[in-house]
């Protein structure tokens, strides 16, 4: 998907240029392979000695948990992997991060004694967070492709949070703008550091990348929704958009009653706890509908401001709880 769209966005119809990307399933063969005939194979040829030096595997054992034997094999069926795809596919070259340079060296062993072809192994520098940490489904911390995921929303926002010791290296490694532009970006940056130029033009670059032209203009509507109070944004989202910028949201349907009062929105939507407490927390001015604080708890709710023209209202209490009212009937 991230090629063809690479394709459209920056061949101008020149993509064929690019080939043609083909997406496999490693268990269409290592689930077809047997095990003897694997280990007299491809077992036969990579050397214990090598495979225990790797500083990966030395990390393993050397740990309380230990290492398991399939764990311990798994270089072996990725460096399979790589015999077989330059077998029936012709590839010659294996693609991984740095931490990955162990089964990369395996395979390129692998593939070399076993055709006594040239291969080559590159590896790319981990991204991590902001502490250091490696990103990824195991530290629980991952950016992922897939829209039900991550949504364009936050993949923008993760990118446009980014620091300045980073950014130019981002825009760098993760669009395909022009090494010029990009350091036009930086100079412009240098003079307006408030306006957040690089991390803003790195956002946009990798959400239309990932989600197309409709995933940015998405991502940039649930900004204006969520950190501008633009009501005109919320009324423009849709339901998915909603769902994906208030994840976490509770939600719930109502229908509009006569006379329905903020306070009996709050309280239908148990958002406030019953009792004075609860009407004190309007009052106060902990409560906003939205975007718009509300300080009168008997205000009665009114269409077109309080609910908007898509039938939904976003409710905030405190700083950070929110809640999805979708009116029905109206």
């Amino acid at each position: 998907r991230l090629f063809e769209k690479k394709k459209k966005l920056l061949w101008a119809g020149d993509g064929g240029k690019l080939g043609r990307a083909e997406l496999l399933d490693n268990a269409a063969w290592l689930g077809r392979q047997p095990l003897l005939e694997f280990l007299g194979g491809a077992g036969g040829r990579l050397r214990m000695g090598t495979l225990l030096s790797r500083q990966s595997c030395q990390a393993r054992l050397q740990s309380p948990e230990g290492m398991s034997l399939a764990e311990f094999l798994y270089p072996a069926l990725q460096a399979y992997d790589f015999l077989h795809l330059h077998l029936h596919h012709g590839c010659r070259i294996q693609l991984g991060g740095a931490d990955q340079m162990g089964n990369i060296m395996s395979g390129y062993e692998l593939v070399t004694k076993m055709t006594g072809k040239k291969k080559f192994g590159i590896t790319v520098p981990l991204i991590t967070s902001t502490t250091g940490d490696k990103l990824g489904k195991t530290a629980g911390n991952a950016v992922w492709l897939n829209r039900e995921k991550t949504s364009p929303f936050e993949l923008y926002q993760f990118f446009v949070r980014q620091q300045d010791n980073v950014v130019e290296k981002y825009l760098k490694l993760f669009t395909f703008l022009p090494l010029e532009e990009i350091d036009h970006i930086m100079e412009m940056h240098a003079k307006k550091k408030k306006k957040w130029g690089p991390q803003k033009r790195l956002a946009a670059e990798v959400t239309k990348l990932v989600h197309k032209k409709k995933g940015l203009e998405s991502a940039k509507r649930c900004t204006k929704a969520l950190y501008y109070s633009s009501v005109e944004a919320l009324e423009a989202m849709s339901d998915q958009e909603l769902q994906e910028l208030f994840r976490q949201a509770p939600s719930a349907e109502l229908i509009l009653e006569p006379g329905m009062n903020v306070l009996d929105l709050c309280r239908k939507a148990n958002a406030i706890p019953d009792g004075a407490s609860g009407y004190q927390k309007i009052a106060v001015g902990g409560v906003s509908i939205n975007g718009i604080r509300v300080t009168d708890p008997e205000t009665v709710l009114i269409l077109g401001q309080h609910i908007l023209k898509n039938g939904v209202s976003l409710l905030r209490v405190g700083k950070k709880n929110y809640y999805i009212i979708k009116w029905l009937q109206l």
